[in-house]
């Protein structure tokens, strides 16, 4: 069965760093577009950032300039790394494979507070 699974979160100060990972298996990984969302209570999930086969990136207006997303194909592994964190940044981050129809990670939180 498929299987992404996240890690990295965690609490952290305003302006510091995270970097979350997410391991996958059973799909083909080289073949999808992975991405990372993140969800507030009472809010939506958002895409966060998200990176095709060929490794072309895409990043919401309130990443860019801060995050960077990236993949390695043979560790099946993708990244999420995270610069200059906000209060505003909080949140459960969730990994995907193949867009909102395709599969989900269990989540990992990131608190940014001091």
């Amino acid at each position: 069965q498929v299987q992404l699974v996240e890690s990295g979160g965690g609490l952290v100060q305003p302006g510091g760093s995270l970097r979350l990972s997410c391991a996958a298996s059973g799909i083909i990984f080289s073949a999808y577009a992975m991405g990372w969302y993140r969800q507030t209570p009472g809010k939506q999930r958002e895409l966060v950032a998200a990176i095709t086969p060929s490794g072309s990136t895409n990043y919401a207006d309130s990443a860019k300039g801060r995050f960077t997303i990236s993949r390695d194909n043979a560790k099946r592994t993708v990244y999420l790394q995270m610069n200059s964190l906000k209060p505003e940044d909080s949140a459960i981050y969730y990994c995907n494979a193949g867009g909102n129809l395709g599969h989900w990670g269990q989540g990992t939180q990131v608190t940014v507070s001091s």
